[in-house]
């Protein structure tokens, strides 16, 4: 703050104080020909006479108090211009202590929370609470309170995973933050490319596309775009590349949508949280966003195994066809 606009505040506010004092020994002070205390001044409505009615002695004092008490408040805190008061009180300094009292009351809590693995943690109904005020105040906001998602932010409540799903996966993306980057390629594309290449993209995640649209398409993604993405569309976590085949998008699944991406590009941040939560806040906020498709992952665990069950029921199979009279032998 510039010293006029110092000096110029400190004024308003003293001058203000002043006029109030004015105001009150101006309105309290005996005018002439005014009639004495009780007495009638000689207005009357209505059978009612109006005596003359002082304020009291001590709801006028009371107005003196709230003066000295403004002034003496106006020396000791900030208020007058960039005077910082004796006490040398600031928001900032009142916030810093209450923040550093509930660190000191917290911090034994979060050191025994990251004696925990992830896993753990993510079982664990107290950790998880804890975790969800975490991504409440510092997640939410992007991710939704879900974690679902919307336009620019990805859904982290499936087991789709730009950067990679594993504990230690999403630990590195939370503590230290993602860049995305996805280049522009309108300068490469005409307008007719671009479709092109749109409807292949469209068609790798199982859905309907003009055929003679996806089949020009399939060549110039593999020239333009199957160093990041793959040359099947499963993406590369390795560059945060996505996954293509599947029908979960950040900026959006429609024609439009991913023509916009391909011909403009896209860039994506994800903020470091490190300095702003520490190491045991993230681990157990790694914890709960793990959670957040534990059921997902449980759903794509029992189908691996099924899958598995039934490629060793067909093996068998296989090897008992091939062996004469086994069947027989079994029998």
């Amino acid at each position: 703050m510039s010293a006029f606009w110092s000096w110029w505040i400190s004024l308003i506010a003293l001058a203000n104080i002043l006029a109030c004092v004015w105001l009150i020994r101006w309105t309290a002070r005996k005018r002439p020909g005014e009639a004495a205390e009780h007495e009638t001044t000689g207005h009357e409505w209505d059978g009612l006479q109006e005596l003359n009615r002082p304020m009291p002695r001590w709801w006028l004092w009371l107005f003196y108090i709230s003066i000295v008490f403004g002034l003496i408040y106006l020396l000791l805190y900030p208020g007058l211009g960039s005077f910082k008061g004796l006490l040398g009180w600031s928001q900032y300094s009142a916030w810093e202590e209450e923040v550093a009292d509930m660190e000191a009351r917290t911090a034994p809590l979060f050191r025994e929370f990251a004696e925990m693995s992830i896993p753990d943690l993510a079982a664990d109904d107290a950790a998880m609470q804890t975790g969800r005020r975490l991504f409440g105040n510092n997640c939410a906001v992007c991710h939704g309170a879900d974690g679902g998602g919307r336009i620019g932010f990805p859904n982290i409540a499936n087991n789709t995973w730009q950067w990679g799903g594993s504990p230690e996966e999403i630990h590195k993306s939370i503590l230290e933050g993602r860049q995305g980057f996805m280049p522009a390629f309108g300068g490469n594309l005409d307008e007719d490319e671009l479709e092109e290449v749109a409807a292949y993209v469209f068609q790798l995640s199982g859905r309907d596309a003009p055929d003679d649209l996806a089949s020009r398409g399939a060549e110039r993604f593999a020239n333009q775009c199957a160093a990041c993405h793959g040359a099947d569309g499963q993406g590369n976590p390795a560059f945060g590349a996505p996954k293509l085949t599947d029908d979960n998008w950040t900026y959006g699944g429609g024609m439009d949508a991913i023509m916009t991406s391909i011909r403009d590009g896209r860039q994506g941040r994800m903020p470091a949280q490190k300095d702003l939560l520490g190491e045991d806040r993230v681990h157990v906020l790694t914890a709960y966003v793990y959670s957040l498709s534990m059921d997902e992952r449980e759903d794509e665990a029992e189908d691996d195994v099924e899958e598995a069950d039934d490629a060793e029921d067909a093996a068998a199979s296989i090897e008992t066809d091939s062996v004469p009279g086994a069947e027989r032998r079994e029998g």
